[in-house]
């Protein structure tokens, strides 16, 4: 059994309780870790303060230089973390087309080395015989971040890297869930950053640590990665000190086929950006809208690439699925469901828990449904996936637009121009044509409407960890 604790001014701190980590593989328990507080998070948001003021004014070079011996470390120990996440999230070691547990560990180090090489130079907007005009781009101070348990380690250096660059300091609280991973990257960056700069305080589930980092007058900025509902419950308790924010909150992503794709060329890659990790991405493909004409030969191919898919422990070599990653959420799965055949969906596969032990379910294709049912209006966050049929370009567009949510959407076409200026008219922070979901390191993110506020990556991504002052000199 792992022991995970906190990591706080660069020392391990227990706590007086803690709290299982479950392998959804098994549904038992692998890790305990440290059950933190309020008052751990004072501590460590104490010391981050502390650190501020020597890491913002630790030259450029420096702060890139040991950021990049940090994606060193995470490559030297890539075989550990991969196992570290699987076991945490159910993620298969290699998984669906490559998407896996190597290619989080892998995406993290990438991550890394992309945003330390990135700069915010300063700007001049005049210099002339009456004034020199410049805008500078200054850290904030301590960043609070409240990471997800879907991709708890990619998502981790999503949050920590880019404030760190920024020369901000942080706290950050992996969810309850899926903390162990988390908890191993900040123990290795700890090996290389100065104390205080990078501090971890784990909290079990209805612990005040998430709503204590929220309201914490001493944090200066929190971004978040989860759910809408508890995006909006951050943002009310940020309100005392007016925290900067990033959310990055649910999606619901629709895609669009065209009637002029080659089914079998396409369901394929369909497949994989809905299914990979279960569905359990922010920006999975959730609903599909296919044209008439193909309707009914799409969702056969999709049902049969999904009987032939192999689900099992991430562990195993051959598995491409893994479980999903809790029991709530393979509740919410079965309930969606079972709505679903409740209002006439026809199940063309899938359908149903595994039986054994832990939180296994057959990937699922339902054909038959429309808007309004809940398998389509709500984001499943598991292997389901509504396909619904449509007639008018026009109307499905606006039918995909309807939703609450803007995280991403997509066209399938083999008219490049024409998807092209039909994904500009999806109402989303990312659109793609013929792919869903591929996110790069140096391309901004982030959703609109109630999918977030706020973009992460590259340039773009890394002011927002700061703030601007204005510089005006005069001359004369």
């Amino acid at each position: 059994m792992k022991n995970i604790t906190m990591l706080i001014d660069g020392q391990p701190v227990v706590a007086a309780a803690t709290f299982p980590v479950i392998n959804p593989a098994t549904g038992e328990a692998f890790a305990l870790a440290a059950a933190g507080n309020a008052a751990h998070v004072d501590a460590a948001v104490d010391a981050a303060q502390r650190a501020f003021s020597g890491w913002s004014k630790t030259p450029d070079g420096e702060r890139q230089a040991l950021l990049h011996a940090v994606g060193a470390a995470l490559e030297a120990h890539m075989p550990e973390l991969m196992e570290l996440v699987t076991l945490e999230t159910g993620k298969p070691l290699a998984g669906l087309n490559g998407v896996g547990a190597g290619m989080e560990v892998g995406g993290s180090i990438a991550w890394t080395h992309v945003t330390a090489d990135l700069t915010l130079p300063v700007e001049i907007l005049q210099d002339n015989a009456e004034a020199r005009v410049e805008i500078h781009r200054k850290p904030l101070g301590v960043v609070g971040s409240i990471t997800p348990w879907n991709w708890p380690l990619m998502i981790a250096i999503w949050h920590v890297i880019p404030a760190l660059r920024a020369g901000n300091t942080v706290v950050i609280k992996p969810s309850e869930l899926s903390p162990v991973a988390t908890a191993r990257f900040v123990e290795l960056a700890n090996a290389i950053l100065p104390p205080g700069v990078l501090n971890l305080v784990t909290g079990a589930a209805g612990s005040d640590v998430g709503p204590a980092m929220a309201s914490h007058p001493g944090i200066a900025k929190i971004v978040f990665t989860g759910s809408t509902a508890t995006g909006r419950k951050i943002m009310a308790a940020g309100a005392g000190n007016l925290k900067r924010l990033t959310l990055e909150l649910g999606g619901n992503d629709a895609g669009i086929v065209l009637p002029d794709v080659d089914v079998k060329a396409v369901a394929p890659k369909l497949f994989g950006v809905t299914f990979h990790n279960n569905g359990q991405t922010c920006a999975c493909l959730k609903r599909l809208y296919v044209h008439a004409s193909i309707y009914e030969e799409m969702c056969a191919e999709l049902a049969r690439i999904a009987t032939s898919t192999v689900v099992g422990d991430g562990l195993l070599p051959e598995t491409q699925l893994g479980p999903i990653q809790n029991a709530m959420q393979l509740a919410k799965v079965e309930e969606l469901a079972a709505d679903a055949r409740a209002s006439g969906g026809r199940f063309l596969c899938g359908g149903k828990r595994r039986a054994g032990p832990g939180y296994f379910y057959e990937p699922t294709i339902v054909a038959d449904l429309s808007d309004g049912s809940r398998l389509v209006d709500e984001e499943p966050f598991g292997p389901l996936l509504p396909v619904i049929k449509y007639s008018d370009v026009d109307e499905v567009i606006a039918r995909a637009n309807r939703s609450l949510n803007g995280l991403g959407g997509s066209i399938w076409s083999s008219d490049l121009v024409r998807a092209a200026e039909l994904a500009q008219r999806l109402e989303c922070g990312t659109a793609w044509v013929n792919e869903h979901g591929a996110v790069q390191p140096d391309a901004p993110f982030g959703g609109v409407k109630q999918s977030g506020i706020g973009v992460e990556f590259g340039s773009h991504g890394l002011a927002e960890y700061t703030s601007i002052q204005t510089l005006k000199i005069m001359k004369s």
